[in-house]
Parts: structure tokens; C-alpha cells; sequence
């Protein structure tokens, strides 16, 4: 398939995340460009990404218009909706740490209503069917913590629910006239909303104590730990989120695992997530 080549050099980069970059030129005010970081910018990755995206927002979930795939440079990218004035919650707790549980409880009260919608489970794959080859493709993971992931993902029910799949401050978005839209929905999938939970653990309790990740959502480890303190309270409406913090920490090594078949694991990394997944493992199972 032919797609319109895009001069880089031509836009201006406005934005960047943990998977890529965004650009806008002032040519084009309505479009961004998105461009993932190698090896995730190959055609079929951004094409698959692109699909989510489109299925999401034809589910009449608030997310951005989806426009063209386009070639840049050896990879591609994707033009999207532009969201004027957007922000995501991640920036505004940054740019105003006062508001930090106000972020958290806008992030819980939306996830609540994305987890009480049912997905377009043939289309969309089962977060529970994509934990259980995670944790036999993981291979950092040791066999006793494997087998106890395994028979606790084999212990949860089959659900229907959206799930965003990459669910945290960072992926919603909240436009200057107030509007919020969910962003970055290549890993949408469908199951216990619990998964989705348990990977904004892995966010705010155990990736905030690395530099790279404090960078990446521009608040401090101990911004995050309180960002997920008011989300837990206000996503269970109990003051007492012990037995909710304790469940999400039994789902964040599946979200490890998980990330390795979506995202593989490079070598360098292998012996930091084998031993992250195995002190979950130790303090939860």
C-alpha cells in the first residue's frame, strides 16, 4: 500500500512519551503526528495501533479521530484529531501538584466508566488469554513464581469489560474546553478490570522509583504513590484501600508479563523485571 511520505523536518515535535513522539506543523492545525520510537514504528505495529484506535472511538469511547497512516522517514506514523489545548493528567499534576487528587479522582471516575462498558470482544483480544502466554513466553521468570501466576490467571473469570490496556495519568487527556479523551489504545483488549489496575500499579508503586518513569510522567515517586492513594479511594469509595491495593499488587506481575509479548523485554532488562516480578510475587501470592 502506498501512504504520503512526511518530511519530519517540516513539523515540530510537541510531545513525548514513553513509545514516541508527537509533531504538529502549521500547515496542518487540525492533524498531530505520531510517530512511535523504533522498533514499534514498522507498518504493522502502527497499523495495528491505528485499528484499536478507530474500534475504540466506533465504540463511542471519547478518544481522538483516527486519520491516515503515513510513511516518515524508514518508519511510519499516524495523523490523529488534534486536541486543542490538551493536557494530560500527568502535566497537570505537574504543572500544579495541588491538583494531584483532583487528577486522580477524575482518572478513577472515568475508569469506572470505561470498566462498566462491554467490548468488542472479536475484535479486541482477552487480557487473560494474553496473561497466560505472557507468563510462558517470560522466560526472566522463575518457574515457582510462574506457576503461581499461572494458576491465579487461570482463577479469574472471563469478562467482557473495556480495558484500555496501557491505563494511567499519562493516557488521558483533558482538552482546554474541559473535554477528556483516552489516548494510546494500541494494547486495548477486554477482561477483569483488575488487569488494568494492576498495570497503574506497576505505574505509581513500582516503575515511580526509576528516574526514567518519574520523567516520563513528570511527577516524583512520591507524587505517584499519592496519585494512587486518591485513585484507589475514589475508584473503590473506601477509605480503606488495603485489600484493593493488595489485589492490584497480585495483577502487577501479569502486567510484566504481559509487556513482554506486546513490547519484548531487551536483554539488559531481563535480570531488573525477573526480579520486580518475583518481589510481587513474593509479597501478594
Amino acid at each position: 500500500m502506498e501512504y504520503q511520505n512526511i518530511d519530519i523536518s517540516t513539523w515540530t515535535q510537541v510531545g513525548e512519551g514513553g513509545n514516541g513522539k508527537t509533531y504538529v506543523h502549521p500547515g496542518h492545525p487540525d492533524l498531530l503526528l505520531k510517530v512511535n520510537n523504533p522498533p514499534r514504528c514498522d507498518e504493522a505495529t502502527v497499523k495495528q495501533e491505528r485499528d484499536a484506535a478507530q474500534h475504540v472511538f466506533d465504540l463511542g469511547i471519547p478518544t481522538p479521530r483516527m486519520f491516515d497512516m503515513v510513511r516518515v522517514g524508514d518508519g511510519y506514523g499516524q495523523l490523529v484529531e488534534i486536541i486543542k489545548g490538551k493536557k494530560s493528567l500527568s502535566r497537570i499534576c505537574s504543572d500544579d501538584p495541588s491538583r494531584i487528587s483532583e487528577m486522580a479522582k477524575l482518572l478513577a471516575s472515568l475508569g469506572l466508566q470505561l470498566h462498566a462498558m462491554i467490548c468488542d470482544t472479536e475484535f479486541f483480544p482477552s487480557r487473560k488469554d494474553l496473561a497466560l502466554k505472557g507468563i510462558d513466553a517470560s522466560d526472566f521468570v522463575a518457574d515457582d513464581d510462574r506457576e503461581k501466576m499461572r494458576a491465579f490467571v487461570q482463577s479469574i473469570e472471563d469478562e467482557k469489560t473495556c480495558l484500555h490496556g496501557d491505563f494511567q495519568m499519562g493516557n488521558l487527556i483533558i482538552s482546554a474546553d474541559g473535554k477528556p479523551y483516552w489516548i494510546d489504545l494500541g494494547w486495548f483488549s477486554h477482561g477483569s478490570p483488575m488487569f488494568d489496575i494492576g498495570h497503574f500499579f506497576m505505574t505509581c508503586q513500582v516503575y515511580s522509583q526509576f528516574p526514567a518513569a518519574q520523567e516520563i510522567f513528570h511527577m516524583s515517586q512520591e507524587q505517584l504513590k499519592s496519585f494512587w492513594n486518591a485513585f484507589a479511594e475514589a475508584y473503590t469509595g473506601n477509605k480503606d484501600i488495603s485489600a484493593f491495593t493488595a489485589l492490584a499488587g497480585k495483577f502487577a506481575p501479569l502486567d510484566a508479563c504481559i509487556r513482554s509479548i506486546l513490547m519484548p523485554t531487551p536483554e539488559a532488562y531481563k535480570k531488573l523485571f525477573a526480579g520486580l516480578v518475583h518481589s510481587l510475587v513474593e509479597k501478594f501470592y
